[in-house]
């Protein structure tokens, strides 16, 4: 089977297209990105980009037409917090390998009733946030929520929602044992 093309006198392709379209699928050829004027349509660029059938232009295109279907709504960022116990040597080494995303909030002293050797060691609570990113589909400490399927975006926000209780508990604990060591008469 042979397709028939259409040449010009030069032998050069001609291709019956929207001349309109075909300036951002250039400039995507040219410079690697997609920019486009605010009056034209994505729909048209991306039937010309499936026809040359140009894939990163493709995904791209689709990917900015899914954000418009799911706008991110100014939401306050949620923090989920972790609360970490450790002995004053572990301490630097601790603060300083904190995986991305984690920064320190406080520390708390809450000294130790244990004594292995003839020092004392310190002991401290570490209290740790990350910045979770609302989503239509819920938090997400990912910034792209293309990549997680419902289940793992659900197991993910269960995980929190421990994490969470865990945190507060643990802050009842240390907000009692600070009371305790500032009146240790419990007056």
């Amino acid at each position: 089977m042979h397709l028939e093309t259409t040449r010009d006198e030069t032998g050069a392709y001609l291709i019956d297209r929207d001349p309109t379209y075909f300036g951002p699928i250039l400039n995507f050829l040219r410079h690697g990105k997609l920019v486009l004027d605010k009056d034209m349509a994505e729909e048209g660029v991306l039937e010309e980009a499936e026809f040359y059938n140009i894939g990163p232009l493709i995904r791209i295109i689709k990917d900015r037409m899914e954000e418009k279907d799911y706008p991110v709504t100014q939401v306050p960022p949620k923090h989920v917090y972790r609360v970490l116990q450790c002995q004053e040597e572990e301490l630097t080494q601790m603060v300083s390998t904190m995986s991305d995303g984690w920064r320190f909030e406080q520390l708390v002293n809450i000294g130790s009733s244990y004594n292995y050797s003839g020092e004392d060691q310190a002991e401290f609570l570490c209290v740790v946030s990350k910045e979770l990113h609302s989503s239509p589909h819920g938090l997400s400490s990912e910034s792209s929520r293309k990549t997680k399927s419902a289940e793992e975006q659900l197991e993910e926000e269960q995980q929190q929602e421990e994490e969470e209780v865990e945190v507060e508990q643990v802050q009842v604990e240390a907000d009692t044992q600070e009371k305790g060591a500032a009146n240790p008469r419990g007056e």
